[in-house]
C-alpha cells in the first residue's frame, strides 16, 4: 500500500508504501443520500472541463477505470464513472463500484486511536511499550509518533519489488510481519524527522485490539462504520464475494495486466479497506461533523506534526496537511497492487474531490492525479495564477534546474551535480529516482516558485508540470561552482 506523496533527499530514496488481519466489515442500517443537502449541478462548461481532464489523464496513463465524486460545501455536484472495472469481461465501472482504498484506511485507524483517547483508555503520548511491550523499539516511540510517521520505524514492506510481490500473495502471521523489521535499527531518532511507515499503523491496529478488547475489524465495524451507516465498506478478505468489485491492474514491462493477488494478511490497520464513493463521503462528513471523534479530536487529527528538527511533517494523525495550487489541502491517498485512490479536501473553497482508479502503477499515481485534474477543471483561474513564475527568476538557474531534472529522469549523465552528489547518484540512488520519475515524461514547464535560505545555502524552488493534474515540486541547492549539491523532489 502506498500514499502517493513522496520526498527524495540526499539520504536516499524514501519509498512510501501501507498495510493485518482480515475481517468482514459490512455495517447495517437504513441508507440515505450521499450528502447532507440536495445535489446541485455544475454548469455545463465545468462538467465538460472535468470530463476532458479525467479522460486526458486516463488516456495518458492507460487507466482502465475510475470513479470521481465532487462535493461543494457537502453537496454533491458531480459523480461519474469512467472506463472498465473488469477488462476481461468488458464490464463498465459504476459510481457505486467498490474499489480498494489502500492507505486511506489510515484515517480510520487514527480516528479509532483518538476515540480511545477520548474514552480515557489511552494517551497519544504514551510509549508504545505501555500496550505492546515486546514490539520493536516499543520503549523509544510513542503512539503519536506512530500516527504521524515520525517514529523512525522501518517499513515492513521494504525490499526488492519482485520479492515483495511474491510474498504478498501468501498468508502471513502478524508476528512474522513485525519480524521483518524487528532486527532493524530505527531509521532516525523518534520525532526528529518524517518518513512514511506502514509499520506504525500495523502496530496501532494491535494497540486498538489490546485496549478495546475487540478484534480490529470488529472495532472498526461497530464504532466507525455502523454509526455512519457505511454499509458498503469491507476488507480485502471480502472482495471475492462483492458484486461488482473492480479488478486491479498495473503495467508490467509496458503491458497492462491484472495485478497480482494481495493476501489480506498483508493488509490491516494500515490499508485493508474496500469502499465506494458514497460510503467514503459519509465517512468524511462524519469526521467533519464530530460524529466519529469530537470536533477537537478532528482538529488534532488535521494539525501537522512538528519534528524536533523544527520542520513541519505536513502530516497530522492519519491525514496529510499541505497545499497545492496555493490552496490548503487535507486528505489522504491510497495505493495497492492494482488500485490508486485519493480523498482530498480544500477547506478554503469548501471543496472535496474523491477519485478511485483500478490502476496500481506507482508513478504517477492515477488517483491523486485525477483529483488535481478535477481541481484544475473547477478552478482554472486559481491554477493559472499559481502557474505564474515568482518574481526574481534567474533564467540561468532555471535552465540548470531543468537540465538536472532531466538527468535524474534519464538515470545517467549527472554532469550538473556536484562530485559528491554525482557519486551517490551513480552508486544507486539515481536508478531508483529514474524509475520513479521517468514515467512522467519530459516536463512541459518548470515554474519558478522563489528562493529560501537553507542551512547549507540558497534553495531554488520550482514545480515541474507534465499536463493536466500532473506536476512535481523540485528544489535545487547549488554550490559555489554552480553545481547542484542538494535537491528534493516532493
Amino acid at each position: 500500500m502506498r500514499t502517493g506523496y513522496f520526498w527524495i533527499g540526499l539520504a536516499g530514496l524514501l519509498a512510501m508504501t501501507a498495510s493485518g488481519n482480515p475481517c468482514a466489515l459490512a455495517a447495517t442500517g437504513a441508507r440515505g443520500p450521499v450528502s447532507s443537502g440536495a445535489s446541485a449541478a455544475l454548469d455545463a462548461a465545468a462538467t465538460q472541463r472535468i470530463d476532458r481532464g479525467v479522460e486526458q489523464v486516463m488516456r495518458r496513463f492507460n487507466v482502465p477505470g475510475a470513479t470521481v465524486l465532487v462535493l461543494q460545501h457537502d453537496r454533491q455536484v458531480y459523480a461519474r464513472a469512467y472506463g472498465q472495472r473488469d477488462m476481461e469481461q468488458r464490464l463498465a465501472v459504476r459510481t457505486d463500484t467498490p474499489f480498494e482504498i489502500g492507505s486511506i484506511t489510515k484515517q480510520f485507524t487514527a480516528a479509532a486511536i483518538v476515540q480511545l483517547q477520548e474514552a480515557g483508555k489511552l494517551k497519544l503520548d504514551d510509549p508504545l511499550a505501555r500496550y505492546l511491550p515486546d514490539a520493536p523499539h516499543a520503549h523509544e516511540v510513542t503512539l503519536r509518533q506512530l500516527l504521524s510517521h515520525t517514529s523512525g520505524l522501518h517499513d515492513y514492506f521494504d525490499g526488492p519489488e519482485q520479492e515483495v510481490d511474491a510474498l504478498v500473495t501468501q498468508p502471513i502471521a502478524f508476528d512474522r510481519l513485525i519480524a521483518r523489521i524487528a532486527g532493524r535499527p530505527l531509521d532516525f531518532a523518534p520525532g526528529s524527522r518524517w518518513s512514511y511507515s506502514n509499520t506504525g499503523y500495523l502496530l496501532l491496529g494491535r494497540v486498538i485490539e489490546v485496549v478495546s478488547g475487540e478484534p480490529y475489524g470488529d472495532y472498526v465495524r461497530r464504532h466507525l462504520l455502523a454509526p455512519l451507516d457505511m454499509r458498503h465498506t469491507f476488507t480485502l478478505a471480502d472482495t471475492a464475494r462483492l458484486d461488482g468489485m473492480a479488478m486491479g491492474y498495473r503495467h508490467e514491462n509496458g503491458v497492462l495486466r491484472r495485478s497480482p493477488y494481495f493476501h489480506p494478511d498483508w493488509s490491516g490497520a494500515a490499508g485493508f479497506l474496500v469502499s465506494t464513493l458514497d460510503d467514503l463521503a459519509r465517512w468524511d462528513r462524519g469526521l467533519v461533523e464530530g460524529r466519529v471523534v469530537s470536533k477537537a479530536g478532528y482538529i488534532e487529527m488535521m494539525t501537522p506534526a512538528r519534528t524536533t528538527e523544527g520542520s513541519s511533517a505536513d502530516y497530522g494523525l492519519g491525514l496529510f496537511v499541505n497545499s497545492v495550487f496555493g490552496q490548503s489541502r487535507i486528505g489522504h491517498t491510497g495505493g495497492s497492487q492494482g488500485f490508486t485512490t485519493a480523498d482530498e479536501y480544500f477547506p478554503g473553497l469548501g471543496l472535496r474531490v474523491i477519485a478511485f482508479t483500478n490502476l496500481g502503477d506507482k508513478t504517477p499515481e492515477a488517483g491523486i492525479t485525477l483529483t488535481n485534474a478535477v481541481f484544475s477543471a473547477l478552478h482554472p483561474n486559481i491554477v493559472a495564477a499559481w502557474s505564474h513564475p515568482a518574481l526574481g527568476e534567474d533564467a540561468a538557474m532555471t535552465k540548470r534546474a531543468r537540465a538536472t531534472f532531466e538527468q535524474l529522469q534519464a538515470g545517467h549523465g549527472y554532469g550538473g551535480f556536484s562530485e559528491n552528489l554525482r557519486a551517490k547518484l551513480e552508486a544507486g540512488l539515481g536508478s531508483g529516482l529514474s524509475k520513479a520519475i521517468a514515467p512522467y515524461g519530459t516536463p512541459a514547464t518548470l515554474i519558478f516558485k522563489g528562493t529560501q535560505a537553507g542551512a547549507k545555502g540558497t534553495e531554488y524552488n520550482y514545480v515541474a508540470t507534465f499536463g493536466p493534474g500532473v506536476f512535481m515540486p523540485y528544489m535545487i541547492r547549488p554550490d559555489e561552482h554552480g553545481k547542484v549539491a542538494g535537491f528534493a523532489l516532493d
